[in-house]
């Protein structure tokens, strides 16, 4: 496994470590400039996960890990890289961390990606940029009206986003002696009691912020991306989340995997969040369930849903690299599988 690992990461790293508008034009063709940014974040995020949880695993790639992700953590800091949230705010999410406006998808995954850096024992050359990244998510959490920024400038809230801004403070103060822990406590105690499906007992993917009415419903991807977050943050909250996820959205047939809908099974139906629906299945919450079966060693269903992952994505052999023939056309997708398969507990 660890060796599959080391050379997917180096097609993977190849594809990513390029100049910041390379990157953004390798996101799927079909995708908006906006989301094409947002992709792109997201990929360069979960590599660097990925990366962390390879040096965990195999101690003498630590150095050459580490180089990789500054690599990453500079793209990330490109103006191009966050150019979907400046349209999206009307200002530069660095250069207003002292105002009130969200930037929470860019500056949450930003702040992620440098607390694993330093946890796999990466340098202090980030340490000013994480301070201050943490201290302005904390105020901003702690000002809202329900402990949750919004994404984009819309009057909903998307819990698995938010999640990201949680698993960040809970980095933070692991790093940093606790500091942000209490927040990331009132957090989690609030979910388990406010924001749950009353039919499942889900985390539900979307909350709304104002007067606008949101159905408070489940989806295969929210719902997967939400309990591997949660795995990182709070293990007995993730065993609850995972032991329901499985239970009311396991698909068998025809391939094993989560179904992105939990009444519904649609032929071919193709979302952006969870990408080409086929039967019911969604890819992406597959994807992420992979993670949640590693931590909890459920060896059974990842078996089964990695054979699905390689039907549907078919590996590629090359030396010293490997990946996923569909993770040419969605990169995303080849990180997020390998932040996934290498999500064991520490």
């Amino acid at each position: 496994m660890l060796k599959d690992v080391e050379y997917r990461l180096n097609w993977l790293c190849e594809q990513i470590i390029v100049e910041p508008e390379q990157l953004i034009q390798k996101m799927q063709s079909l995708l908006s400039r906006h989301f094409k940014g947002e992709w792109a974040i997201y990929t360069c995020a979960m590599a660097v996960m990925a990366l962390a949880n390879h040096a965990r695993l195999q101690p003498n790639a630590r150095e050459r890990n580490l180089k990789r992700m500054e690599q990453i953590i500079d793209i990330i800091l490109a103006p191009e890289l966050r150019e979907y949230d400046t349209h999206s705010w009307h200002e530069d999410a660095l250069a207003s961390l002292d105002g009130n406006k969200s930037h929470m998808t860019y500056l949450s995954l930003l702040a992620w990606t440098i607390t694993n850096y330093k946890l796999s024992g990466g340098s202090s050359h980030y340490d000013d940029l994480l301070h201050c990244l943490c201290s302005t998510l904390n105020r901003r959490t702690l000002a809202s009206p329900n402990l949750n920024l919004r994404s984009f400038p819309t009057p909903i809230i998307f819990l698995p986003d938010m999640l990201v801004t949680i698993v960040a403070l809970k980095n933070y103060a692991d790093l940093y002696g606790g500091k942000y822990s209490d927040t990331v406590r009132l957090w989690v105690r609030t979910a388990q009691s406010e924001w749950l499906h009353s039919k499942t007992g889900l985390l539900v993917a979307m909350l709304p912020d104002g007067n606008k009415r949101v159905q408070r419903r489940i989806r295969g991807s929210y719902t997967a991306l939400s309990t591997y977050y949660l795995s990182l943050i709070d293990k007995d909250f993730a065993q609850d989340q995972y032991t329901q996820m499985v239970r009311h959205l396991r698909k068998d047939t025809p391939l094993t995997g989560i179904r992105e809908y939990q009444n519904t099974s649609p032929t071919l139906q193709f979302d952006v969040d969870a990408g080409p629906i086929a039967f019911g299945l969604s890819p992406s919450g597959t994807v992420f369930a992979v993670g949640s079966a590693v931590y909890f060693s459920d060896t059974d269903l990842l078996r089964r849903m990695m054979r699905t992952a390689e039907v549907a994505g078919q590996t590629v052999y090359r030396p010293h690299k490997r990946h996923y023939r569909l993770g040419e056309m969605v990169l995303v997708g080849e990180a997020a599988m390998l932040a996934m398969r290498t999500n064991y507990p520490w």
